[in-house]
């Protein structure tokens, strides 16, 4: 699983990559820019879990969990991509977001939320594997009609069809840790080159390994920032 991470640069220095170990739950990573909850992760059974806004108009939004708040959930409650969508159908959702849920055993999917409405997306298959994208728009028809942006969602179709673009011809290779940094970078296409945006850039980029736990980060816009390792919860799933 990849991800940028675009937010407004004051966020840059509360946002840290965290390690919890729940007593009465799973241990996972998680990088956020608050404290409690978080925009992406992956836990110890090589399940990982990443979110994506998408506009609410302020009159629709309800009780309920709100994006970040699922991922930590997630991460904490579920082992893999069929748990994690039974645990997501029964909780109430304050507003609009995507969430994407990936495991290990290549099991993968979209979740579109509304306060009111959740709709499934499966896999893109090609012909060299599957894969799931998301961006800050709903992807189904059927879901479109909840998306209050208006279009105003940093260019969602552009990075959507870039990403699907690098697997369907094959830029996204073996060498998958390389080859998807270059994606992230935009050496593929559109990503995140918000250039001519002074308030919204990468805030950091990430690449997990599902098998081995490993994550590859860049603490910035990653054409600028080295994608350096981090190995912590690998290294304490091995010690026990």
């Amino acid at each position: 699983m990849a991800r940028n991470n675009d937010l407004p640069p004051y966020l840059r220095e509360g946002s840290k990559s965290e390690i919890y170990a729940p007593k009465n739950g799973n241990r996972f990573n998680i990088t956020t820019s608050s404290f409690i909850n978080g925009e992406e992760g992956v836990n110890e059974h090589g399940f990982a879990v990443a979110m994506t806004f998408v506009m609410t108009d302020l009159e629709k939004i309800k009780a309920g969990f709100n994006s970040c708040f699922i991922v930590r959930y997630l991460l904490e409650k579920a082992d893999n991509t069929e748990q994690a969508v039974s645990l997501l159908m029964g909780l109430p959702v304050s507003s609009n977001c995507n969430i994407l849920l990936a495991d290990k055993k290549g099991n993968m999917v979209v979740v579109e939320c509304t306060p009111i409405l959740k709709k499934v997306r499966a896999a893109e298959i090609f012909e060299n594997g599957s894969i799931v994208c998301t961006v800050n728009s709903f992807t189904s028809d059927e879901m479109k009609p909840y998306d209050d942006a208006k279009g105003n969602d940093y260019d969602s179709h552009r990075r959507y069809r870039t990403v699907l673009d690098s697997f369907s011809s094959e830029r996204i290779k073996d060498e998958y840790i390389e080859t998807t940094e270059h994606l992230l970078k935009g050496d593929y296409g559109f990503m995140c080159q918000y250039d001519d945006e002074p308030d919204f850039e990468t805030v950091w980029s990430s690449i997990f390994d599902l098998d081995s736990l490993v994550i590859y980060r860049a603490e910035g816009d990653p054409r600028k920032k080295k994608f350096v390792t981090d190995n912590r919860l690998h290294d304490l799933i091995r010690r026990g």
